[in-house]
Order: structure tokens, then sequence, then C-alpha cells
């Protein structure tokens, strides 16, 4: 798992890369976050090696690393080297689902983090605003999980500091998925939208234009749910008293 579409390239593809050596028939399997062009590119490279490549990003969080419940995206034009490929991921995860062929799973993953990051964002604004007309987050987050609103960012890792004391929210935003990696997925997903033709993600490139803006401050390598903070700082002072690590 690397951080970049460079990295991947470099590890796979670079003079000293991975598919320089090895053996026909070996299985690969990347697990980072990067372009489906990229993850087509390593593939095609290593197709022509005779080498069994998929793209196999991840979500889920570290609760789920920890509990061995994540969801791997794969793509691969092989259906043997995906069941291969998953014989080894359900050691680790949960779901494991063959999304199509090489750079789908990549695919998968820039859209899953698309809609997460758009869901954060409604999420914090919502639980501020409510704070703000008298709706305390205890309430509104109760209701939320169990109306129409219900989503992950609310009802499993929610922004506000003091509803899950298990989430980086109730840390300081410390730990979890940085503001700097959301900001380079939903990058990603723009300039691969446009590579595709589709150029109205309105959503998206709000939301991409907000995490680029948090990722140039210091809050960069803060968990991305840190937006909450960034759009009601003053709630998270009096529900922290200034110590995030002890919201109550």
């Amino acid at each position: 798992m690397l951080p970049a579409c460079a990295q991947v390239k470099e590890t796979y593809l670079g003079p000293g890369g991975l598919l320089k050596t090895a053996a026909p028939g070996t299985l690969m399997v990347d697990c980072s976050t990067v372009a489906p062009s990229t993850s087509q590119e390593v593939a095609e490279a290593a197709a022509s090696r005779g080498v069994v490549f998929a793209d196999a990003p991840v979500s889920g969080g570290v609760g789920a690393a920890e509990a061995a419940t994540l969801t791997f995206m794969v793509g691969s034009d092989d259906a043997a080297a995906f069941d291969r490929a998953s014989a080894l991921l359900q050691m680790m995860g949960k779901n494991v689902v063959r999304c199509g062929g090489a750079g789908s799973g990549s695919a998968a993953k820039l859209c899953n983090n698309l809609a997460l990051a758009i869901q954060m964002i409604g999420t914090s604004e919502a639980l501020g605003l409510a704070a703000r007309l008298g709706v305390k987050p205890e309430v509104m987050a109760g209701i939320m999980s169990t109306a129409t609103a219900r989503c992950w960012s609310i009802d499993t890792y929610p922004p506000c500091p003091g509803l899950n004391e298990a989430v980086p929210s109730s840390k300081g935003y410390a730990g979890g998925f940085g503001v700097n990696l959301m900001s380079k997925d939903l990058q990603l997903a723009l300039s691969e939208s446009q590579r595709v033709g589709v150029n109205s993600l309105p959503l998206g490139e709000g939301a991409a234009a907000l995490y680029r803006a948090l990722s140039a401050t210091d809050m960069g390598t803060d968990d991305f749910s840190v937006v909450f903070k960034h759009l009601y700082p003053e709630i998270v002072e009096e529900r922290t008293g200034g110590g995030e690590a002890d919201a109550a």
C-alpha cells in the first residue's frame, strides 16, 4: 500500500521495480489508492511479463482493520487472479468484491471516497447548524442515526467531539484518515472524471476545494473529520474546553 501514483509506478515499473525480477505467474496485489489509469498501466506491464496483477484498494478505517472486517475493491482482467487474491484478502477483510477489469478497484475506491468526503462535510454542517439552533449534538446525532440522513459519518465516525469516544474527533482529530490523503483522493477523482468526459461534479468539486484548503493549513495531518472543527471551531472549543483529546 503506497501513498500516490508516482510511488506505485516507481515500485512496479522503475529501474529497480518489482516487475523487473518477478517470475511469471507471480501474483501481485496493490492496495494503494491511485488513479485507475495508473493501475491499468501497471496491469498491462505485468501481463506483458506473465505476472498476475490486481488492484485492491481498501476501505473501512482503523477499526475495521483491527477487526479484519475491511472491504477490498478488486480490479483484475483475470477471474482466476481475483480468486487467488481473494483468498489472501479474506484474511484481512469481510467483503472482497470484484469490481471489474484492471483499474476498476481503484475507480470504485475513488468514487467511495468522493461520496465519503461529501457525506462528512454535510454531516458536519448539519450537526453544527443544529447546535446553533438549540439542538444538542447528542440529540441530533441520535435522530440522524435513525432517520433519512443516516450514514457512516454519523452512526460510526461522527465528526463532533464527544459523540463517540473511539473515533478521532474525540481524540483531538489525531490518527484516522488524514486530510492530506482525502485531498489527494478527491483530486484524483476529479482528474479521472475529466479523463472520461464527466465534467460536472459540483459537490465533488466543492469538497475537493474545501479539503485542498484544509490541506494547506496545520490541519493537513489531522483526520478528515476535522472539517467539523474548521467549520465550527467554537463548538469544538465549547465541548472540549480547549483540550480536544478530553472531549466529553
